[in-house]
């Protein structure tokens, strides 16, 4: 069976070679080239030496016609990059997945504000689908240019969307306390990424705004009936990979119980691949994910104020990221949407 050919526009960092770790070992795809203007000419295994044994790709300059050869390219690079390449791509049929943020928010001011750069191809962003199948696995099916989500959006949207959907919890009133490992910063130097400046503490940031606000509530405000109001609060910890969302909701009928909560999204959610409601009172870790797909998602009721609680858990890096790119590419492509993503969690 001939595989379908992949392209990667910057893989050097931490998406990028995870996202290189789940297609070498993809039973339908060939990933053809993978481009960095740093490192051109440099072997792959010799930048990332887990891969050895499994590429034997080099590092290429982005060339136009070699990446509009490619039935799909993924874009693994900076915000602003992935608009420079989307005209040519979808002109030439090829279609584009972009792993940063330049598709993600509808409203182009909105986007410029936050994203600080004037926008390259504003005309495509309407034609982009937002790529968190859980919510658009349909309009996925049929798009030239997807929108991977943000690791926080991601675990926060999949927490709420199916409370809102139905109407059950009060959207002008939402908290959210997220925490990221180190990862998420990317792989380029950064002081306050350093093993010595992270190890042994534990801070928020992006308090006054965070690029991930307009987001989520995008996604909210879609499914909901009345106005959102979010709070959202993101914090670094010291860990590697993994994202922990702790969700703060009011519910609409105070007399709903947990149970009955519970079960409702426990159906919502029954026939998904990659997010997994977990048994009334556990209390998912970030470790349980580590390096899969998934999801997982545990609700509780906040003892005193009555307030529901969501927790949700996902590896910034797979289901944030890498992970779910594959999972809008099997889509896109018209192949099983869990080929390849279906290796359980590390441990420990």
């Amino acid at each position: 069976m001939n595989k379908i050919k992949v392209g990667i526009i910057g893989g050097t960092g931490y998406t990028g070679v995870e996202l290189l770790r789940l297609l070498v070992t993809h039973p339908s795809i060939d990933v053809a080239l993978i481009t960095s203007r740093a490192e051109a000419g440099r072997e792959v295994v010799d930048l990332f030496p887990s891969l050895r044994g499994f590429t034997d790709l080099c590092f290429s300059p982005p060339d136009t016609e070699l990446l509009t050869a490619c039935d799909l390219v993924f874009s693994a690079t900076p915000n602003g990059i992935a608009m420079t390449h989307a005209r040519a791509l979808t002109a030439a049929g090829t279609k584009l997945i972009d792993l940063a943020a330049d598709f993600r928010i509808r409203d182009i001011a909105t986007w410029e504000k936050w994203y600080g750069m004037q926008h390259a191809c504003p005309e495509l962003v309407a034609q982009a689908v937002y790529g968190l199948p859980e919510m658009n696995r349909q309009e996925i099916t049929n798009a030239m240019i997807v929108a991977n989500p943000g690791c926080y959006p991601t675990a926060t949207t999949l927490g709420l969307l199916p409370l809102v959907q139905a109407g059950l919890i009060r959207s002008n009133n939402l908290i959210v306390d997220a925490k990221s490992g180190v990862t998420g910063a990317g792989r380029g130097a950064n002081v306050a990424s350093l093993f010595s400046e992270v190890a042994d503490s534990f801070r928020a940031y992006g308090v006054a705004g965070h690029r991930h606000h307009p987001e989520i509530t995008q996604n909210i405000q879609s499914v909901s009936k009345s106005t959102v109001d979010l709070t959202f609060v993101p914090h670094l910890v010291p860990m590697l990979r993994g994202i922990h969302a702790t969700i703060y909701a009011d519910l609409i009928d105070l007399d709903k119980s947990l149970e009955d909560v519970h079960h409702m999204v426990s159906s919502f959610y029954a026939d998904e691949a990659f997010v997994d409601v977990m048994p009334l009172g556990s209390h998912p870790d970030t470790r349980s994910v580590k390096t899969s797909n998934m999801c997982r998602i545990a609700l509780h009721k906040a003892g005193g104020s009555g307030k529901l609680v969501i927790l949700s858990v996902i590896d910034n890096l797979t289901k944030g990221a890498a992970g779910q790119a594959v999972q809008n590419m099997n889509i896109m492509l018209g192949l099983d949407e869990t080929l390849g993503l279906m290796s359980p969690a590390v441990m420990p």
